[in-house]
C-alpha cells in the first residue's frame, strides 16, 4: 500500500501529541532518511525540498501553511502504515522526538543532503527558493553516519 507524508505526519502526531509545524516537518524528513537506511526503501513518495529554513515536504506545508503548531493531521491515514514502517517512525521519534524544532532545523542545515540540494539549485544560505533533496543523496549520507546509535 502506498504511504504518503500525510500518513507519516498523522502517526507522529498520534504518538507525540501537539508540536510545531517546523518540528513535524523535520521529523517526517528524518523518517524518510532513516527508512532509506534501515528499510532500504523510501517511506513515502512526496518530494522533499531544501528551503532556506531546512527540509520541507511541500504537500504537508500546503496543509499547515499559516499555522504555528498542529495537534492532529486529519488528511493522514495511519492504517496504511505497516509494522516495519511504524517501527521506523518510532525509532526516529525515540531519537529525535525530544529535540526542539530549532535543534532539528540546525542539524539538517549541517547535513549534506540539504546543503547539496541548495548548492545544486544555485542557492546560498538564506536565499529563498528550493532544490529537491534526492532520496539517493539522503541514503548515501545517512548510511555513512549509521553507526548503530539510531
Amino acid at each position: 500500500m502506498c504511504v504518503s507524508a500525510d500518513d507519516v505526519a498523522a502517526y507522529i502526531l498520534k504518538k507525540c501529541g501537539a508540536m510545531t509545524t517546523m518540528k513535524l516537518q523535520k521529523l517526517v524528513y528524518y523518517c524518510q532518511a532513516w527508512s532509506l537506511v534501515w528499510d532500504e526503501k523510501p517511506l513515502f513518495k512526496d518530494k522533499i525540498e531544501a528551503w532556506a529554513g531546512g527540509p520541507v515536504i511541500k504537500t504537508l506545508y500546503n496543509k499547515h501553511k499559516g499555522q504555528f503548531s498542529v495537534n492532529k493531521w486529519p488528511s493522514g491515514n495511519i492504517a496504511k502504515l505497516n509494522q516495519e514502517q511504524k517501527e521506523t517512525i518510532q525509532g526516529v521519534i525515540a531519537y529525535y522526538g525530544d529535540k526542539k524544532a530549532q535543534w532539528l532545523s540546525d542539524l539538517a542545515h549541517m547535513e549534506d543532503p540539504w546543503k547539496d540540494a541548495r548548492k545544486k539549485a544555485g542557492l546560498k544560505n538564506g536565499d529563498r527558493g528550493c532544490g529537491i533533496i534526492s532520496t539517493a543523496s539522503m541514503h548515501e549520507y545517512y548510511s555513512g553516519i549509521n553507526d548503530g546509535e539510531q
